[in-house]
This record gives structure tokens, C-alpha cells and sequence, in this order.
């Protein structure tokens, strides 16, 4: 009887606790390393969907460019009249259809019929047809504008800082615009060319990137984040939001965002967005001075770690109980 008690008192004041820490023990274990290895598993995921979209807005963004381009290069083989430029202008509309119109901005008097100013700008106002005008006037006085003056000192081709253009028709809107000075055959700067794009197109190129994601087999196989919250936006130089696939404006400030955006290098920062902590991924967009920011509200991340947590907990209880029992039988 003696042995038995002292048995039972073993079991009872060693064994058993002893088990039990050590179950805690494992669990607590397992948990950090569920925690650090959903974490990096995260930040790879995030990182490469980042890139992705980066790399596809680039894309976009080039062809957009190359479209352009070929437009520019037909007024610059047709500096010889008013009429040749925009019959120039006009031969080509159809290649991007995300484009809402061309302009040929002249020098003064290039033409000397036209007068001081002259920009002819064809262009879409309440159809899918394109319309011409003659927009240069002393009331527009685009040798005035930034975009006009930066082309003529830089000798290269630019999208300008997004604006806000307002007339009253259907082609008011958030605009970006490429940007060239356009030489003659003696190399004098006649014109700057542009192409008005609106911020839809990059609206939609945003939706479609996250459709995608959301929908990739190879991203979302063995993976703990398929049920992950998060969208794409892309905002200017300033922190400013200039396009977005779910009507999420996301506003970053300077102090938070400054020194990442002056090292032109991707990187990745934590900070409350509408009121909601986030993490961002950001990247630079080649061509524009723009970023791809990829926002991961923190309970998309939670989630995971919270599944694996009550995962990890049910097992330790299950050896709890098994061990309870063992302790039992022995007794």
C-alpha cells in the first residue's frame, strides 16, 4: 500500500506536471514556428504579386507609349501645313482606344497663318468618334504650361503629373498625359505632342491584376493565405492615390512614405489605412514616377496564424487528455 501511495504521489506531483510542460512547451514551440513560417510565407506571396503588378502596369503603360509614339511620328512627317498635322493626327486615333485624344502643340507662328497659337487636338467628346479642334488661344496659353515648357528643356519624352480636367462634357476626369517635342527636318523644336489618357484604364488593369491573383492557382495552392484581404493601388510620387480597382482611396503621407519613394526601391511599411493597420508593399513603376502599393489589412494575415493557433491548441488539449488518461491507468 505504502509503494502504491508513493507511486501515485510520483505520478501526481512529478510526472504528470512535468508532462504537462512539456505539451506547453511544444505548443508554444510550434506556434512561433507556424507564426514565423506563415509570415514568411506572406511576405514572398505579397512581394511576388507586387512585382507582378508592377511588371504588368509597366507593360501596359509602354505599349501605351508605343502607340503614341507612332502617332507623334506621323505629325513629324507632316510639318508641312495646318492640314497635314491633323490629317496626321487623326490617322491613327484608333490604335488605343484608352486614349481620349492627341494634340499638336506649335510654336508661335510656326505656321504663320495660324497665329500664336496654335493646337489642334483631336479627340472623343460624346461618342466613340473623334472630333477636331483648335484649342490654342490667348486663354490657353500653353507655352505657359509646365508639361509645354519641360518638354522644350528636356529634349525627351514624359507622362505629366496627374490633373483634374473639368469642361462639362463626358470627358471631364483624372488624366495623365505623354508627352514629346517634336522637331522639323532643320532641328527646330515645332510642336509638343501629347495623348490624354484618362485613369479608368489603369483602373481596370488594377481590377483585372487582383482578379488574377485572387484567382491563380499556382499563388493560391498550399498556401494559408488563400482567403487573404487585399487590393492594388497606385499612387503618385506624393503619396497620392491615382487609381484604384475598389474604390479604396488610400492616402499616404510624406512623413510615412517620403524616404521610401526617394530611394526608388521596392519596400514594405506598416501604418494604419482608413483607420485600418496595414501593411504596404510598394514598388516603383518603371517609365512613371508611380508605385504599385499592394495593402494587406493585418486580419488577413491574422486569420491564418489564428486558424493554426486553434489548430495547435486542439492537438495540445488532445494530449492533455491522453496523458490524463495514461496517469489514470497507471494509478
Amino acid at each position: 500500500m505504502k509503494q502504491a501511495s508513493k507511486a501515485t504521489k510520483i505520478i501526481t506531483r512529478v510526472l504528470l506536471p512535468t508532462m504537462l510542460a512539456i505539451l506547453l512547451i511544444l505548443f508554444l514551440v510550434s506556434y512561433w514556428v507556424c507564426e514565423q513560417t506563415i509570415q514568411a510565407e506572406g511576405h514572398a506571396r505579397y512581394v511576388g504579386m507586387m512585382n507582378l503588378a508592377s511588371e504588368k502596369i509597366a507593360n501596359t503603360i509602354s505599349g501605351a507609349e508605343m502607340n503614341a509614339m507612332n502617332e507623334f511620328d506621323e505629325v513629324e512627317k507632316h510639318l508641312d501645313s495646318p492640314e497635314s498635322v491633323i490629317a496626321a493626327l487623326e490617322s491613327k486615333t484608333s490604335l488605343n482606344p484608352e486614349v481620349r485624344g492627341y494634340f499638336a502643340a506649335f510654336e508661335p507662328n510656326y505656321f504663320p497663318q495660324e497665329g500664336e497659337w496654335f493646337e489642334p487636338y483631336v479627340h472623343h467628346v460624346d461618342s466613340d468618334d473623334f472630333v477636331v479642334r483648335q484649342v490654342g488661344s490667348a486663354s490657353h496659353n500653353y507655352h505657359k504650361s509646365d508639361w509645354y515648357i519641360r518638354a522644350k528643356n528636356s529634349n525627351e519624352s514624359f507622362w505629366s503629373d496627374p490633373y483634374y480636367y473639368f469642361d462639362g462634357t463626358n470627358i471631364s476626369g483624372h488624366y495623365t498625359t505623354f508627352v514629346k517635342p517634336v522637331y522639323d527636318k532643320t532641328g527646330k523644336l515645332a510642336c509638343v505632342c501629347g495623348a490624354d489618357m484618362t485613369f479608368e484604364w489603369l483602373a481596370k488593369e488594377l481590377a483585372r491584376i487582383d482578379r488574377e491573383s485572387r484567382n491563380d492557382e499556382l499563388l493560391n495552392s498550399f498556401s494559408s493565405f488563400s482567403e487573404a484581404e487585399f487590393y492594388t493601388v497606385v499612387i503618385n510620387n506624393d503619396g497620392t492615390c491615382i487609381a484604384n480597382s475598389e474604390g479604396k482611396n488610400v492616402a499616404l503621407t510624406k512623413e510615412q512614405v517620403g524616404r521610401i519613394l526617394e530611394t526608388k526601391k521596392s519596400s514594405k511599411i506598416d501604418i494604419k489605412i482608413n483607420g485600418v493597420l496595414s501593411t504596404v508593399y510598394l514598388s516603383p513603376i518603371e517609365h512613371v514616377d508611380w508605385w504599385v502599393a499592394l495593402v494587406v489589412p493585418d486580419q488577413g494575415v491574422i486569420k491564418p496564424l489564428i486558424k493554426s493557433g486553434i489548430a495547435l491548441l486542439l492537438v495540445t488539449v488532445l494530449g492533455v487528455i491522453i496523458v490524463w488518461w495514461i496517469c489514470r491507468r497507471i494509478r
